[in-house]
């Protein structure tokens, strides 16, 4: 299943959200990506007719299986990737930055090669 940049952007916002607050609204995602409520509405109802999220009657969102799966891919890479990035001598900030701009596009192949690279180099 292909899943846009901004879709990607969306489940690793829920994911981490819900380390936060026990129940993720759509504002709650709105106010944190700084995102019209227009724009979250459409984006998560892209997400529930791709059946990576639900909604409940609350309005509280959770992951299907498959969705959670998608979003700790997303928020392993953004880790990973930040990491690397400051192994190599980046600030913080810049290697976050950055790690949230590459996670979305960078091969499989790529990312396996870079954390072995961390592995090998963080020791």
């Amino acid at each position: 299943m292909k899943i846009h940049e901004s879709g990607e952007m969306y489940l690793e916002t829920i994911l981490l959200l819900q380390k936060q607050v026990k129940c993720v609204r759509a504002i709650d995602v709105a106010n944190s990506m700084e995102v019209t409520r227009a724009s979250t509405s459409r984006a998560l109802k892209q997400l529930k007719e791709m059946k990576l999220i639900v909604v409940d009657e609350n309005g509280c969102i959770t992951f299907s299986k498959e969705g959670e799966q998608i979003a700790k891919s997303i928020y392993d890479r953004h880790v990973k990737l930040t990491q690397f990035f400051e192994l190599i001598g980046i600030d913080s900030e810049t290697a976050s930055a950055d790690a949230c701009k590459i996670e979305h596009v960078i091969s499989d192949r790529s990312f396996e090669k870079i954390k072995q690279f961390i592995v090998l180099n963080s020791k």
